[in-house]
């Protein structure tokens, strides 16, 4: 007989395990399966996120920013170094021992909140009496049965048509953070976030990098004052950005990989380059869930179809993160998986997907929560906005780091903050304070009138606030 659990969640990405802890705290035997392994075969549960996705990238965008500074900014300081080299070797063995860390950590935090993990690929057998019966594929191939199920499969890097990744020479996400050495020629097909980032790494470590993307927009999802910002700062490093190409053909060759291309204007561009990274967005990962044996409905995208609670078309099956709807971020999956978790226990928790926020990690870094001022024209809101900028900001200067701004917008009668948007230093760290007064629906008033400590990034945030009421003191 096969071992039976209240919770069964399939994958350890962000939004599984999280969802398999909580589940555990809530009193709920509860087994988490993840295929993902090391390189000596062991387990690596994380996911995307901490095995090729957000965590290895961070880790590569430190040391690269470190090279970057030690080559440039140093001598700024007076600090002078001879003979500045890289060691790509060292630096990716430093990103794998970051990557193992948080593998271990997940596994420690399962065996603290007595979670029973299973390592092997998770699919669906057949309804069970009182629940669903679920099949590991791994080293010994077992069965298990779950009342409840979670699915938090995550979700695959897309391919060009014609262009399948080798991992060699057409990188993914994946291939991107295995480059074994820094490439003399980097093209970057697509300008969203892993773009931007994968190409920010090596551009720092002197590759000569190629943006191409096919939106006539630089990071059209950003509020745009805020993306020419960011854009006028990557083209100023280096970056060589193209936007409203038309990629004809990939050809991959013995030493180089030559991508064919219409420009804006329509005329036939060769670029050669010898590795290319395709980052055009990632599609939910459904393989081998076996979904038709018990009729769990996916939509045309291969995605999930849940309900706003996480609910799929079948009793006590539920789905959350890249899997499903809405923004493909760990974050996101996480409060998913929470809200999963206590819905099962009978409580009634709510996901706001117009404050989760967005983090480009680029140099000026971009983050985001709620609406952009091109949203808020489109729907005919009445608003006002304030921004801050980071040169007039006497931390920022004492660092050394003044590209970017803080801007905030709030309805025109209410004062409630609908957005904040920033480009610039720890843009990441900072929109949290946003978040938080986003989800108190606090006024842009609340903002100016909080003591922000002095001299301190933040404090660009409550100017930008009383930029919304034209009484910057400032600047």
């Amino acid at each position: 007989m096969s071992q039976q659990f209240d919770v069964v969640v399939i994958g350890g990405g962000p939004g599984g395990y999280v969802a398999a802890i909580r589940a555990a705290q809530l009193g709920f035997s509860t087994a988490c399966i993840d295929e993902w392994k090391n390189d000596k075969g062991g387990p690596a549960p994380g996911g995307t996120c901490t095995n090729v996705g957000c965590i290895p990238s961070k880790a590569l965008l430190q040391s690269s920013e470190h090279f970057e500074h030690a080559g440039h900014a140093f001598a700024d300081h007076g600090i002078g170094l001879d003979n500045l080299s890289i060691d790509v070797a060292k630096m990716l063995s430093r990103k794998d021992t970051v990557v193992k860390q948080n593998n271990d950590g997940i596994l420690y935090l399962f065996k603290k909140n007595k979670v029973t993990f299973f390592h092997g690929r998770g699919s669906f057998v057949k309804s069970a009496d009182g629940g669903y019966e679920i099949a590991v594929a791994g080293a010994a191939n077992e069965s298990i049965t779950g009342k409840h199920i979670i699915i938090a499969t995550g979700s695959n890097a897309r391919s060009l048509p014609g262009a399948p990744f080798d991992e060699q020479k057409i990188l993914s996400n994946d291939g991107a953070l295995r480059i074994g050495a820094v490439p003399k020629r980097l093209g970057v097909i697509g300008s969203g976030v892993i773009g931007l980032e994968m190409g920010s790494v090596w551009r720092r470590l002197g590759a000569e990098v190629t943006v191409l993307e096919g939106l006539p927009t630089f990071l059209g999802a950003v509020d745009q004052q805020i993306a020419k910002e960011a854009h006028k700062a990557f083209v100023k490093q280096g970056l060589k950005i193209e936007l409203g190409v038309k990629i004809d053909k990939v050809t991959s060759g013995k030493s180089a990989v030559t991508v064919t291309y219409a420009n804006a204007n329509g005329d036939a561009v060769k670029l050669e380059v010898d590795k290319l990274i395709v980052s055009i967005g990632r599609v939910p990962n459904t393989i081998g869930l076996n979904a038709e044996a018990v009729g769990l409905k996916l939509d045309e995208r291969g995605a999930i179809t849940v309900d706003d609670h996480c609910h799929t078309n079948l009793p006590n099956v539920w789905a959350v993160g890249d899997v499903v709807r809405g923004p493909m971020l760990a974050h996101k999956a996480e409060e998913e998986g929470v809200a999963v978790a206590e819905r099962i226990a009978g409580q009634h928790p709510h996901v706001n997907f117009n404050t989760v926020p967005w983090v480009i990690y680029t140099s000026p870094e971009i983050a985001w929560v709620g609406q952009t001022e091109q949203q808020l024209k489109a729907e005919g809101r009445e608003y006002k906005a304030g921004t801050f900028p980071f040169m007039a900001n006497g931390r920022a200067r004492a660092m050394g780091d003044t590209t970017g701004m803080v801007k905030m917008l709030a309805d025109a009668t209410t004062d409630e903050i609908l957005g904040v948007h920033i480009v610039g230093p720890f843009a990441s760290e900072l929109i949290a304070e946003a978040v938080v007064a986003m989800e108190f629906r606090a006024s842009a008033e609340d903002i100016a009138r909080i003591c922000h400590a002095h001299p301190s990034l933040s404090e660009s945030t409550k100017e930008a606030a009383l930029a919304v009421d034209k009484r910057t003191l400032n600047f």
